[in-house]
């Protein structure tokens, strides 16, 4: 297939990647410089040669929410910043079903167990490992949806039980850029991550990684970090857009993320080039960073997965206005492991009787500013 638009720099990387050749950091960098029009039209059209033609949703449950000692500068669960947000221990297995059960009623096809500390141990926290294990099982066992989780660092011999249990993906982002991470996080390195993500794979475990764009970073920083992907090897590559929390350093420092929509656009469709077979997942921030009538744009540049319901700690949006946003970028909704009713979700729509799978406490400033 030849695919020819004038703009050589695209033209050819599209031609290159439609013959099974992997682009390099070069052509990543010499991408996301082009226009977001013509990246993005390129970019979609290789999803339409790789993908299925539709939008993987996944959901989450925040299993344990709060006093995490990590310091990342985005995270209102972390114990150095005063976010005020609700705060709890691990919850009972039996909690974390019902989460499953209103996610699989949305149309979610995965559903994540997260936890947002350094590790779950089996070790020096074994209580809270068999409530990991329990409800692991509890979700496989009860539900059509796969099931994920985000337990942060893993030793070898957590990995493979993980993997005995069934677990599909593990999710362990890394946030950015090798070069920028430092600026964000101080309490561990980046090493760090890639290696809990190296654990994981060896183990058997599909990854998903990504990143946030808009924390300051260049674009070259967006190229590295997909390049960093590629090399560990994901399947599912989330890209979440900054949503500047009240008391996080990040939030005291800026109101909005520090990017454009234009750039999101263009990250998505160089990230899709660069990865054309894994789900490029438009996950946390999409509300208030892209409006509602450009949140179907990112799935005209190569986006093929989201996010759907709330997430950690602030509140997402309605999974009857996904689907409408898959619908308009001439998507459908992903029923490969989950056939979902899509009438009773928008039936549920209606009626404001929407589910909660996150605890939705933290205060975001795009939402001071309205």
């Amino acid at each position: 297939m030849v695919y020819e638009t004038g703009n050589r720099t695209i033209d050819d990387a599209v031609e290159r990647v439609l013959a099974g050749d992997e682009l390099d950091r070069r052509d990543g960098l010499a991408l996301i410089a082009q226009p977001v029009d013509e990246l993005a039209a390129a970019a979609d059209m290789v999803r339409k040669e790789f993908s299925d033609g539709t939008v993987d949703a996944c959901s989450i449950v925040n299993a344990k929410a709060g006093n995490c000692a990590e310091d990342c500068g985005f995270c209102a669960q972390s114990a150095h910043f005063d976010t005020g947000i609700d705060t709890y221990g691990f919850l009972e297995p039996e909690e974390i079903l019902e989460a499953a059960k209103r996610a699989e009623a949305d149309g979610a096809q995965r559903f994540g167990i997260v936890v947002a500390e350094k590790g779950v141990s089996k070790e020096q926290r074994p209580d809270e490992w068999e409530k990991v294990i329990r409800a692991i099982r509890l979700v496989r066992d009860e539900t059509d949806v796969e099931v994920d989780a985000s337990l942060g660092i893993l030793t070898e011999e957590e990995a493979e039980i993980l993997v005995e249990e069934g677990l599909n993906h593990y999710n362990h982002n890394i946030e950015t850029s090798r070069r920028y991470f430092p600026e964000i996080v101080e309490s561990h390195t980046f090493e760090d991550r890639l290696h809990t993500l190296r654990v994981a794979k060896e183990a058997g475990m599909d990854l998903c990684a990504g990143v946030i764009l808009g924390m300051g970073e260049s674009p070259t920083d967006r190229v590295d970090a997909a390049m960093e992907l590629r090399d560990i090897g994901v399947s599912s590559l989330p890209v979440n857009i900054l949503n500047p929390v009240a008391g996080t350093p990040l939030g005291e420092e800026h109101d909005t993320a520090l990017i454009s929509t234009e750039e999101v656009i263009s990250t998505i469709a160089v990230y899709r080039l660069l990865h054309p077979h894994a789900r490029v997942r438009l996950t946390g921030g999409r509300e208030v960073n892209l409006k509602g009538d450009e949140q179907h744009l990112p799935f005209e540049a190569g986006a093929d997965g989201m996010l759907t319901g709330d997430y950690l700690t602030t509140e997402g949006q309605d999974p009857a206005d996904d689907i409408e946003i898959m619908r308009k970028a001439g998507l459908e909704p992903n029923k490969s492991v989950n056939d979902f009713d899509e009438a009773a979700v928008r039936a549920r729509h209606s009626s404001g009787d929407g589910p909660a799978t996150a605890a939705g406490s933290a205060t975001s400033n795009a939402e001071l500013d309205d």
